[in-house]
């Protein structure tokens, strides 16, 4: 469910469409607990922290030597 949050005076108000209210059973003047969900971060969130945090957190770069076995890919690019 999705529901509109509006900024009422110095309160923050969330709306929730009457028919998902009486569909969960919620009553008017009815006292709820309002989880709020957590962002998920993408990696480029995590390479601005690391960059934001300095070149300390950056991890070092690693050699893995030329590929070999079912890792080598012929074609018109390599």
């Amino acid at each position: 469910m999705e529901a509109k949050l509006t900024r009422a005076g110095d309160e923050f108000v969330i709306r929730i469409p009457a028919g998902e209210g009486d569909r969960h059973g919620l009553a008017d003047g009815q006292t709820v607990e309002i989880l709020p969900r957590r962002r998920k971060e993408t990696l480029q969130d995590m390479i601005a922290e690391m960059d934001r945090l300095g070149p300390a957190y950056r991890p070092p770069i690693v050699d893995w030597g030329p590929d070999v076995g079912a890792e080598i890919i012929h074609d018109d690019w390599t």
